[in-house]
């Protein structure tokens, strides 16, 4: 089932439950002049996130196409959104369009640099250039300072069929043991600790976001602040110990 929330104003959380991975694949809309789409998706998961989204606004009218770093859940249904909305582009970091995006797809990639601010009619979106964070040389994320809202990839990932949005407590204690359970099985170690990304995780906390918008699990809504210094605790606590 595939389910529609509103986070923010005109901010849409398009989410469908896997059950095979006790995970949610989330994508987020900002419906706007220009519309933006953050996360495409899995190409498996292409037409019901299609369909859903079309009861918000005509898919073939997206502007933007962004998402935190090159993989399956993150851009891997590009090329059919490309196909479908024939004035869309892709948006991501300088690296991720040199390296990856730019010999994947047909149609070249608008590259941000960090700070650099994306206008889509009435939100302000901020990339912040994030390597390694949540994972990947190319990652970066965005901020929109209309609504304060921080689209944060696979930070705060929460495994099950959870509810669309959460409060602090509930979004980190939920991580913790999300984060502990995936350490104990085939996917250790899915997040790099690099030297940079104590003061990644620190300059995300300082935009002091409302809303925390996450892939997989509830969106945190609240403080926004406090849950990514929890987060970069047990990132630290969990990966950045040293050899184990």
């Amino acid at each position: 089932m595939t389910m529609i929330t509103e986070i923010a104003p005109d901010v849409f959380r398009i989410s469908t439950y896997a059950a095979d991975a006790d995970l949610q694949f989330g994508q987020f809309l900002i419906r706007d002049d220009e519309p933006l789409l953050f996360h495409t998706g899995p190409r498996a998961m292409f037409p019901i996130v299609r369909d859903a989204l079309a009861t918000l606004v005509d898919p073939r009218t997206l502007r933007w196409i962004g998402f935190s770093h090159f993989e399956a859940d993150e851009s891997g249904a590009l090329a059919e959104w490309l196909a479908l909305a024939p004035q869309s582009q892709p948006v991501c970091s300088f690296v991720g369009a040199l390296v990856n995006v730019n010999d994947a797809v047909d149609r070249p990639a608008r590259p941000l640099a960090d700070d650099e601010v994306l206008v889509t009619g009435r939100h302000r979106l901020r990339f912040l250039q994030t390597p390694h964070v949540p994972h990947c040389w190319d990652a970066g994320l965005l901020f929109d300072e209309t609504t304060g809202t921080l689209f944060c990839s696979d930070l705060l990932t929460q495994n099950g069929d959870v509810a669309p949005t959460g409060d602090l407590a509930t979004v980190v204690e939920r991580h913790r043991t999300s984060v502990a359970t995936l350490e104990a099985g085939p996917l250790a170690a899915y997040m790099p600790y690099t030297p940079h990304t104590e003061g990644v995780m620190r300059r995300l906390a300082a935009l002091a976001p409302r809303v925390v918008a996450t892939m997989h699990g509830s969106v945190l809504v609240g403080d926004g602040a406090a849950g990514l210094r929890e987060a970069a605790e047990i990132m630290r606590a969990t990966f950045g110990a040293g050899p184990r």
